[in-house]
């Protein structure tokens, strides 16, 4: 693996997602018949969905977001807690820059969707679902934030990109309403 040492942890800068039990994950319905779902996680590892009685199978095509409870031979993982994610867009970004995406409690996630007024789902498998107006603000956000997820400060360079880019830094402060 390779990484870099961050205070007390490694921060891999490449590597494949690993699923584990608790994970959230974001995945297309690949198929559905009958009370069985299979969903695409873009991994060597596919999503199984057993629904209850009452409840209805996701259209084909359908983008979900999943916790992972179990997870049969490394290569099935038996998702619960599924839900919808209706219009919006998917990008894929490399699971090893997912902690440093979403940051330390949530920080760097939350300020990108706070500046972009968009909705963000990250799953640990690495596709992230982005709805709203200024997506495609929050997706520069995102790339950025894996390019460069290897170097100190970067949540307050976001930040800064992300104001300036809405016009908050600059106008608003030679105006005095900052």
């Amino acid at each position: 693996m390779l990484g870099i040492y961050d205070e007390r942890e490694i921060v891999p800068l490449e590597g494949t997602w690993k699923a584990n039990v608790g994970d959230s994950v974001v995945g297309t319905v690949a198929s559905a018949k009958g009370s069985v779902c299979i969903v695409d996680l873009s991994s060597f590892v596919r999503g199984l969905i057993v629904l209850r009685k009452y409840e209805t199978a996701p259209e084909k095509g359908s983008i979900i977001s999943a916790v992972i409870r179990d997870v049969e031979n490394r290569r099935t993982a038996i998702l619960e807690g599924s839900s919808e994610l209706h219009g919006g867009i998917l990008m894929k970004v490399k699971p090893s820059k997912v902690p440093r995406l979403i940051g330390k409690s949530n920080t760097m996630i939350n300020q990108i969707a706070d500046l972009t007024a968009v909705r963000i789902v990250v799953g640990m498998n690495g596709l992230v679902w982005i709805s709203g107006e200024n997506s495609a603000r929050a997706v520069a956000a995102i790339e950025r934030v894996c390019e460069e997820a290897h170097v100190p400060g970067l949540t307050m360079r976001i930040k800064e990109m992300l104001e300036k880019e809405k016009g908050i830094i600059g106008n608003d402060i030679e105006k005095g309403t900052i």
